[in-house]
């Protein structure tokens, strides 16, 4: 039995029995009640010689797959709200799957009352993730967004200025699974001297961003940190495109990946191992 085929049978008896423990009534209670509940406020540093010196102390809220709707309803999301300004970041990104399925979940434009209380003086960026697009909801998100005060980059970018006319470039690419991507559109005509924050809902494309474009900090989402991980093993399940990379960072040469675990969950409401986040990012000139 070869080194992969052992650890491919190990890991099928550990999900088995895994499994097992998760539907037995302490596993199912806290995988199903306790842990999806949870807020985890993360903080990192990111470092990097191009950031300009008068953004060193900038600090970046990310949050990511609320999945309202499946179990994450407008009370959970104005939680969030109150924890990211608590924080008091000067810019906020969110990196897709607003919505489990737009086009049925009713509340949808309620959100927009929760998602404009969020404060960030240097602006509020977002992106599609496939959920977004997913039942033909592609313009609602983008209205509900756009009437939250927050900017949608689809296969686009921008700049944030502070007075001393220093800047670093935002750009947002289209969802890999169900939109448009386009990375040369998004990343056309940045400089290569400047620093650049991509926002890409699904995490697998970096290795081949790094190879291709030039981009500093990638942030993504979409792989929940698989839900549900086995201790020693990791994942249990990870979505198309959110496989390699599933939870934390990743470093590629110049690029630095983030793949933040997000908030909500989608088809089974449960979390194991994979806990929900929130992620501040203090920008600091290397």
């Amino acid at each position: 039995m070869s080194k992969m085929t052992r650890r491919g049978f190990f890991k099928r008896i550990f999900t088995i029995v895994f499994t097992a423990l998760l539907t037995t009534g302490v596993g199912y209670f806290y995988a199903r009640y306790i842990e999806p509940k949870q807020m985890n406020i993360l903080k990192h540093k990111v470092k990097h010689s191009t950031i300009p010196k008068s953004f060193s102390g900038i600090k970046i809220a990310q949050f990511s797959d609320t999945h309202v709707g499946h179990h994450f309803g407008q009370a959970e999301l104005e939680k969030v709200v109150r924890l990211i300004n608590e924080e008091e970041p000067d810019i906020v990104f969110f990196t897709g799957d607003l919505m489990d399925n737009p086009l049925e979940y009713d509340g949808s434009y309620n959100l927009i009352n929760i998602l404009k209380q969020i404060k960030a003086p240097l602006g509020k960026f977002a992106i599609y993730g496939n959920h977004d697009h997913g039942g033909y909801g592609t313009e609602t998100y983008e209205e509900i967004m756009e009437s939250s005060d927050f900017t949608v980059l689809k296969n686009e970018n921008t700049t944030i200025e502070l007075i001393d006319k220093s800047q670093i470039y935002i750009a947002g690419v289209d969802d890999l699974m169900l939109g448009r991507p386009d990375f040369n559109e998004t990343l056309r005509n940045i400089p290569e001297d400047a620093y650049t924050i991509l926002l890409a809902h699904e995490g697998d494309a970096a290795d081949s961003i790094a190879e291709q474009f030039h981009v500093n900090l990638q942030l993504s989402g979409h792989s929940h940190g698989g839900q549900v991980q086995i201790p020693f093993f990791g994942p249990l399940i990870t979505p198309p495109l959110g496989s390699k990379f599933y939870e934390g960072f990743y470093y590629f040469d110049d690029l630095t990946l983030y793949v933040n675990k997000g908030l909500g969950t989608t088809r089974e409401p449960y979390r194991f191992l994979a806990p929900p986040e929130i992620t501040f990012f203090t920008l600091e000139r290397q």
